[in-house]
């Protein structure tokens, strides 16, 4: 099975930001980077999501929020951070009430730089948390596995 093999739907949330990185996320559903070419089905449902991509950064405000929409969803999931801000706070990192990146609140399992991040590397971005989400599989299935023969 492929990283691709199953559809990943993506809930995309955007923290704190200047919205550069939200209009690219959104470029990568027109035609011109289609995602949905590679199985890539966005979603508003947590409940339905298996990647959790998140631009800008997490302030006080937001934190809270990340958390909740991360704990709806089912595991195994996987997070996706795209763009500077959400990898480390970006240009607002020193702001008063910016706590960082998204790591300060959730685990990351791919990082996607870039101010704004380009199309082609959230596309891969994706990609790399959909082969994150098979290993977890895997790793549920062995678990799953080894208890059952016990």
């Amino acid at each position: 099975m492929t990283a691709t093999s199953r559809s990943p739907w993506v809930l995309h949330y955007d923290g704190s930001s200047c919205n550069g990185c939200d209009i690219e996320v959104l470029a990568c559903l027109t035609p011109v980077y289609d995602a949905e070419r590679l199985g890539v089905i966005n979603t508003g449902d947590p409940k339905q999501a298996d990647i959790f991509l998140v631009t800008g950064s997490v302030n006080e405000q937001s934190k809270g929020v990340v958390r909740r929409l991360y704990d709806m969803m089912p595991e195994p999931k996987a997070v996706v951070a795209v763009g500077i801000c959400a990898c480390s706070g970006g240009v607002f990192r020193d702001c008063y009430n910016v706590q960082g990146g998204v790591d300060t609140v959730i685990p990351v399992d791919v990082y996607v730089p870039g101010c704004a991040a380009r199309p082609e590397s959230i596309i891969d971005g994706i990609i790399r948390g959909a082969a994150v989400l098979e290993e977890k599989r895997a790793r549920m299935r062995d678990v799953k596995c080894s208890v059952s023969k016990s």
